[in-house]
């Protein structure tokens, strides 16, 4: 259905969290090119998005949906965007200049896969922990086990990304740390459970797995905690 709209320079704003079917377009390196299967099954997304007319964008605001229509926004207002291969294109700067005139942020950076695993460290955690346990981000840091699972699964994510060649600017305590402070805040992953919807994880968890084992990191607690949302996903969907 998304074939008729797009038209010779139309531009796809790839705003999602976790990792995106673009991740190796235009990166020089042994993976440039590679198709990550469980964001992009069999080439399905990039078919229907191809992969020439991406944009990436990382979500930097906190929203609750209260019902049909109707979102309720907690925090944040960025959203920063970057071209696949880095470069600082005139879409780029076009869709930023429209972004802030509409009163929002739009940084456009040049490497955004650094934004996108300093994004993903939080939801890779949260997400699934918050379906499994119906907990809230401030109860999950709150609790000291689960604040340690949180620490083992972020530093997992850190070894993925450095295994890729990025290297993000964050610590794992300061990412906990700026989690931590959204509060009484539910995930998206959990207000899907709650609404009986199918727990989006794929990208988030599933997708780095993939990545591990492609570049050989062992990642035992994303695994793990991985195979248990999983396992939950398909109980919910076969409901």
């Amino acid at each position: 259905m998304v074939k008729p709209l797009l038209h010779e320079t139309t531009t796809l704003i790839t705003a999602q969290n976790g990792i995106p079917y673009w991740y190796f377009h235009g990166l020089p390196g042994p993976y440039e090119g590679h198709r990550i299967e469980s964001v992009d099954p069999g080439g399905a997304v990039s078919r229907a998005l191809p992969v020439h007319r991406a944009v990436g964008c990382v979500v930097y605001a906190a929203t609750e949906i209260e019902q049909p229509g109707v979102i309720r926004h907690l925090e944040g207002t960025r959203f920063s965007i970057g071209e696949p291969d880095g470069t600082m294109s005139v879409r780029c700067k076009e869709f930023s200049d429209a972004m802030v005139a509409g009163g929002l942020k739009c940084p456009v950076e040049a490497d955004l896969r650094n934004d996108i695993w300093i994004k993903l460290m939080g939801n890779i955690a949260f997400n699934p922990i918050s379906a499994l346990s119906r907990a809230t981000m401030a109860s999950i840091c709150r609790h000291d086990e689960t604040r340690e699972l949180v620490v083992r699964m972020m530093t997992e994510t850190l070894e993925v990304a450095a295994s890729l060649g990025c290297h993000p600017r964050m610590s794992v305590e300061r990412r906990l740390a700026g989690a931590e402070k959204a509060g009484e805040h539910k995930t998206s992953t959990l207000q899907d459970l709650e609404k009986g919807k199918p727990l989006e994880l794929d990208v988030i968890i599933k997708a780095v797995v993939e990545l591990a084992d492609l570049t050989g990191v062992k990642v035992p607690t994303l695994r793990t905690i991985g195979a248990v949302a999983d396992l939950l996903n398909e109980q919910l969907t076969a409901a």
